[in-house]
């Protein structure tokens, strides 16, 4: 199965390490960045297994949530737009404003 990580998700994964270096954890950051990398093969394993998110965004229908394993409050916000493929949109803790956040996400 293909995966495709949007740059905004990529941002979002690098800014959250970035603040775990930061704040001086790094074996945090160590542990975030293996556990995105678990998420990713868990929800390229059975897709449908992340949650239904209702967005009023139409580019965003279909898209699903999982959690980080061991960040359970950030959670990969994901589409399979084709059977074969998954694009990985945001990655967002979820004391954010979700849904401004994605209502502004482009194509």
């Amino acid at each position: 199965m293909k995966l495709v990580v949007r740059p905004a998700a990529h941002a979002d994964i690098l800014n959250q390490i970035k603040h775990y270096v930061d704040e001086l954890a790094d074996t945090a950051a160590e542990r975030f960045a293996a556990a995105v990398q678990e998420a990713i093969e868990q929800i390229q394993k059975q897709p449908g297994i992340g949650s239904p998110r209702i967005i009023d965004n139409p580019r965003l229908f279909g898209l699903r949530s999982w959690p980080v394993p061991g960040f359970e409050d950030i959670r990969l916000y994901y589409l399979q737009p084709q059977p074969k493929l998954i694009r990985v949109i945001r990655v967002l803790h979820g004391k954010r404003d979700l849904g401004a956040i994605l209502e502004r996400e482009p194509r």
